[in-house]
C-alpha cells in the first residue's frame, strides 16, 4: 500500500510542477506579443482494481492548451487591417489638403494676384509698370503651377517608394510564416498531435502583421499549416510553396509603381490594384488612384482652362505694336498625355491636342483606349465603365473629342489586336503651363476695332465700343458704315454684311446686303464683330465701325480687351458638372478640388478615429480571455506550490510507513 500511495503522490507532484511551469510561462511571456496564456489540463490516472474495488492512482497532465477563441482573434485582425488601411490613406491625403488649402501656399492667392494685375492693365492700358506687374504675376502664378505639381508627383514617388517597402515587408513575413509552418507541421506530425503552443502564437503574430499590411485569407489545414492568399484568392503559401511578391513598373502607367508575382527571378502579370484591399499597402493603392489622381487631374484642368480661354481671348485683342494678340501662356505638347501601353505588339502612335473653345469639356477622369483586332473602346477608369457609342476610330476620335481633345489615329502602322493606350487629359497641366510672352508691348489690352458716330449725324443715336468673338477674322479687312434710313426704320451695310439683330434672347438674321430693322439696344453682329445703337438716329445718319490696328496705331490707352481678360477671373469657363457646359470660373473649380479633398480628409480622419477605438475594444475583448493576468497567476503560483508540497507531504507518509514496514520485517 505504501508504494501505491508514494506513486499517487508522485503523479500529484508531477502535476503540480507542471502547473508551476506553465504558469511561470504565462508570467514570463506577459508582455510578448501574440502570446495566448497557457494551461494544463489534468485527468484522472486509470484506477487500479483491488480486492475491494478500484483505487484511484492519481492524475496526469493530458495536455498544455492554449486560451485561444478564433473568432476574438480574427476580430483583431480584420480591426487592425482596416485601421491600417484608414490611417495610410489619412497619412497621405492630409499633406493634399494642407497643400491646397494653404491660405498662403495654395493656389487661390496667386490667381487672385494674376487677376489684380490684369485689372490695373485694364484701369491703365497705357501704364508700363501696370503690364510689367502683369507680367510678373503671370509668372508667379505659373511658377506655383509647377511647384504644386512637383510637389504633388513627390507625393507620388513616395507612395511608390512604400509600396516597394511593403511589398519587402510582405515577402519577409511570408518567409518566416512559411518557416514556422514546417516547424509546426513537424512538431505535430512527431508528437501525436500535441499543439506547439508558442509556435503557433508566434505564426498568429506574423500573420497578424501581415494583416496591417495588406488584406490577408488564411486557411488551416490537416497538419497543422495554413496557406495564405490575398486580394481575390492570389496565393502566398500554399502547402510547401511560397510565392513572393515583387514590384515593377506599370505597363500601362511607368509613373505607378505596381505589385507582381516574382516568379523564377521574373515579373510575372501584375496584380489589380483593385484586389489588394485593406492594410497599409491598400490604402496607398486606394489613395493614388482616387484622391492623388483627382488633384493632379484637378489643378490641371484649371491651368489648362486658364492657359487655353485666356489664350482665346488674348488672341482677340491688340498689342502696343498694333498688332494681333497671340498666346498668353504656353502648353507645352506633353499634354494631353496618350501613352502606349509597354506591352503593344502593334505600331500604331494615337496623340492628341487641346480642342480651341472646348475648355468647359475638359474633364479630370482617366481614360483607357483599346483595340481587339477589329473595333475600338473608351473605358472611363475613374468610373469603370466603357463610354457608349465606341466601335470604329471615327467613332472613337468623335467620343474624345467631347472631352475637348482632339485624338489623332496613325493609320500608317495599324494597331493589333490587344493594344491599349492611356489617355490623360489634364493630368500634367500644371507642369505644362510657361510663360508666351515676355515683353510688356505684346500684351494685347485693346479690342481689334473701334466705332465712331459722323459728326455730321442730326440723331440722337449712339454707338457702342464694339466687341469681337472668335469668328472674327484679323484684321478687319476695311471700314464698315452703317447707314440709317428712317423711311423704313432700317439700317444698311457697307460694305454688305450677313448681319444679326438680336433683341430680348431673339435673334433675328439678314442675308448680305439685306437691310436689317433698327431696334434700339439690341445687339447687331457681323463677321465675329457685336455692337449696340441707342438713341433715335435720325435719317442718312451714319455709324462707322473701322479697324484699331495697324501702323499708325495709337490707342495705346484702349483697354477693352484687357476689360474682358480680367472679366474672365469670374466668367463661367469650366464645368464642375458631367456633361460639359461651363459652370463654373477657375477659382470655383479649385475650390470644388478643395472642398472634395479637405471632405475626404475629414472623413478619413473620423474613420480613421472611430477604427482605433474598435481595435482596441477587439484587443480588450481577446485579452481578457487570452491575455495574461499577473494576479490570477499569482494565484495559480500559489495553488501549485500548495498542490506541490501536500503531494511531498503524502510521498513523505508514503516512505514513513514503507520504513515501518521495513523495520517490523527485521
Amino acid at each position: 500500500m505504501g508504494n501505491s500511495v508514494l506513486g499517487v503522490g508522485l503523479t500529484g507532484l508531477n502535476a503540480a510542477q507542471a502547473g508551476l511551469i506553465t504558469t511561470q510561462h504565462n508570467i514570463s511571456n506577459a508582455s510578448t506579443p501574440g502570446f495566448h496564456r497557457q494551461q494544463i489540463i489534468q485527468g484522472t490516472a486509470n484506477p487500479q482494481l483491488y480486492g475491494a474495488g478500484y483505487f484511484g492512482q492519481g492524475t496526469s497532465v493530458e495536455a498544455v492548451k492554449r486560451v485561444y477563441s478564433q473568432f476574438l482573434d480574427n476580430q483583431v485582425s480584420l480591426s487592425e487591417t482596416t485601421s491600417s488601411y484608414l490611417d495610410s490613406f489619412y497619412t497621405q491625403v492630409k499633406q493634399i489638403d494642407n497643400l491646397l488649402a494653404d491660405p498662403t501656399a495654395g493656389l487661390s492667392p496667386s490667381l487672385q494676384d494674376f487677376f489684380n494685375s490684369v485689372h490695373a492693365v485694364a484701369a491703365d492700358a497705357s501704364s508700363v509698370p501696370a503690364r510689367q506687374g502683369m507680367l510678373s504675376s503671370a509668372s508667379a502664378l505659373v511658377g506655383k503651377f509647377g511647384t504644386l505639381s512637383e510637389q504633388l508627383q513627390g507625393m507620388r514617388d513616395g507612395v511608390n517608394g512604400q509600396i516597394v517597402s511593403s511589398v519587402g515587408e510582405i515577402n519577409s513575413y511570408i518567409s518566416q510564416i512559411a518557416t514556422l509552418n514546417d516547424q509546426i507541421r513537424l512538431a505535430q506530425s512527431t508528437t501525436l498531435g500535441a499543439q506547439p503552443n508558442d509556435l503557433l502564437d508566434q505564426r498568429e503574430q506574423l500573420t497578424g502583421e501581415l494583416n496591417k499590411l495588406v488584406n490577408v485569407s488564411v486557411v488551416k489545414q490537416d497538419d497543422g499549416s495554413v496557406n495564405l492568399f490575398i486580394g481575390s484568392g492570389q496565393a502566398l503559401i500554399v502547402g510547401n510553396r511560397v510565392f513572393n511578391l515583387t514590384t515593377a513598373k506599370s505597363t500601362e502607367d511607368p509613373e505607378n509603381t505596381v505589385v507582381a508575382y516574382s516568379s523564377g527571378g521574373s515579373t510575372a502579370a501584375p496584380l489589380s490594384d483593385n484586389s489588394l484591399t485593406g492594410g497599409t499597402l491598400g490604402g496607398l493603392l486606394s489613395f493614388r488612384n482616387t484622391t492623388l489622381n483627382s488633384a493632379f487631374n484637378g489643378l490641371g484642368r484649371v491651368a489648362v482652362g486658364l492657359a487655353q480661354t485666356f489664350n482665346e481671348q488674348h488672341k482677340l485683342g491688340v498689342d502696343l505694336n498694333g498688332a494681333q494678340g497671340g498666346n498668353f501662356f504656353n502648353l507645352s505638347s506633353a499634354t494631353p498625355a496618350v501613352i502606349s501601353n509597354l506591352n503593344n505588339t502593334g505600331g500604331a502612335i494615337l496623340t492628341a491636342s487641346y480642342t480651341p473653345l472646348k475648355s468647359a469639356a475638359l474633364t479630370t477622369d482617366n481614360y483607357r483606349i483599346s483595340f481587339d483586332g477589329t473595333n475600338y473602346a473608351l473605358t472611363n477608369l475613374t468610373t469603370g465603365s466603357n463610354v457608349a457609342g465606341v466601335t470604329n476610330a471615327a467613332t472613337l476620335v468623335a467620343a474624345v473629342g467631347n472631352l475637348g481633345l482632339t485624338l489623332n489615329v496613325n493609320a500608317t502602322v495599324p494597331p493589333l489586336s490587344g493594344d491599349h493606350w492611356l489617355l490623360l487629359p489634364t493630368r500634367y497641366g500644371t507642369s505644362a503651363i510657361s510663360m508666351a510672352i515676355t515683353n510688356t508691348s505684346q500684351i494685347a489690352a485693346a479690342a481689334p476695332v473701334k466705332t465712331s458716330t459722323t459728326l455730321s449725324n442730326t440723331g440722337s443715336g449712339e454707338i457702342s465700343a464694339g466687341a469681337v468673338d472668335s469668328t472674327f477674322s484679323f484684321p478687319l479687312a476695311a471700314a464698315v458704315t452703317l447707314t440709317y434710313n428712317s423711311g423704313t426704320g432700317k439700317f444698311s451695310a457697307a460694305p454688305a454684311q450677313a448681319v444679326t439683330v438680336t433683341s430680348g434672347g431673339v435673334s433675328t438674321s439678314y442675308a448680305s446686303g439685306t437691310p436689317f430693322t433698327y431696334v434700339s439696344g439690341a445687339t447687331i453682329s457681323f463677321g465675329g464683330i457685336s455692337l449696340v445703337i441707342t438713341g433715335s438716329p435720325a435719317n442718312t445718319d451714319t455709324f462707322t465701325v473701322s479697324p484699331n490696328s495697324g501702323a499708325s496705331f495709337a490707342a495705346v490707352s484702349d483697354s477693352r480687351n484687357a476689360l474682358l481678360l480680367a472679366g474672365l477671373q469670374t466668367s463661367s469657363t469650366l464645368a464642375n458638372n458631367a456633361n460639359g457646359t461651363a459652370t463654373a470660373s477657375y477659382q470655383g473649380v479649385y475650390s470644388q478640388l478643395v472642398s472634395e479633398v479637405g471632405n475626404k480628409t475629414r472623413e478619413f480622419e473620423v474613420r480613421s478615429k472611430a477604427q482605433a477605438i474598435v481595435v482596441s475594444q477587439a484587443q480588450q475583448q481577446q485579452q481578457s480571455l487570452s491575455g495574461v493576468n499577473l494576479d490570477e497567476e499569482a494565484a495559480n503560483l500559489v495553488r501549485y506550490q500548495q498542490a506541490y508540497q501536500a503531494a511531498g507531504k503524502s510521498m513523505q507518509i508514503a516512505a514513513t510507513l514503507f520504513a515501518t514496514l521495513l523495520s517490523i520485517g527485521g
